[in-house]
């Protein structure tokens, strides 16, 4: 099996959801006593979270490039960052690494076009959302990437930040969420959504809604199980 190199702490709370994933789908294909060899880092979310605010992305970079480097030289044979959002920076993340990254938006992606979907809604930060980073992989993939309105973008960016990265979860904030999917079902004509967050699977899940819903969390975690095990 190969070793999976972990980039987390954005934030530790989805860092630990890919932790329990990994490890109980690694248990499921090899069973006995097996779990996944890994290695993680995490960083200090609070110092990410205002250098991504302050429009200071390339002192992230750098912060998140020192991180590959240790998950490299601690021996993993490809790295998952366990953000959506960050993966904006990986041109920069990946300079002076040698070992692979598992891209978020690929295995997400794959996971779409598996189902035969094609019209998608995609939450998350401000960043994933509204930048071409995330959005582009999923349209080379054929896939057309439908994101909220602006005051449902801005409320998606700030229950991401105030509630769900620091743990609190608030029935009020899921009806909010749900409310938009169901809005843009009617209005955008979308055949299933991306919870474009590692933290938005925290909030709701396939089990809130009839159409596909694609946690990228999930999605990331068990296709690099896939990887390790290949």
């Amino acid at each position: 099996m190969k070793t999976i190199g972990i980039l987390g702490g954005m934030s530790w709370e989805s860092s630990a959801l890919y932790y329990k994933i990994i490890n109980e789908a690694t248990h499921a294909h090899l069973g006995g006593q097996h779990n996944a060899r890994s290695v993680m880092v995490t960083v200090d979310f609070d110092t990410i979270e205002q250098l991504q605010h302050a429009d200071r992305w390339d002192e992230a970079a750098a912060i998140l490039r020192d991180a590959a480097q240790a998950l490299e030289r601690a021996g993993a044979d490809f790295i998952l960052i366990a953000t959506n959002t960050m993966h904006k920076l990986l041109p920069q993340i990946r300079e002076g690494i040698t070992i692979p990254f598992h891209h978020i938006a690929q295995a997400t992606a794959d996971a779409i076009k598996e189902q035969g979907l094609t019209r998608i809604g995609l939450l998350g930060t401000r960043f994933t959302m509204e930048e071409d980073f995330y959005k582009q992989i999923l349209i080379d993939n054929g896939i057309d990437v439908v994101i909220p309105k602006e005051s449902e973008r801005d409320l998606i960016h700030k229950v991401i930040y105030n509630e769900l990265c620091l743990g609190t979860i608030e029935n009020a904030s899921k009806e909010a969420y749900l409310d938009i999917i169901a809005r843009m079902v009617q209005d955008d004509n979308i055949e299933g959504v991306i919870l474009g967050c590692t933290e938005i699977g925290m909030l709701i899940s396939q089990e809130d809604l009839t159409l596909p819903v694609f946690d990228t969390t999930e999605i990331h975690a068990l296709s690099a199980v896939s990887e390790a095990l290949r």
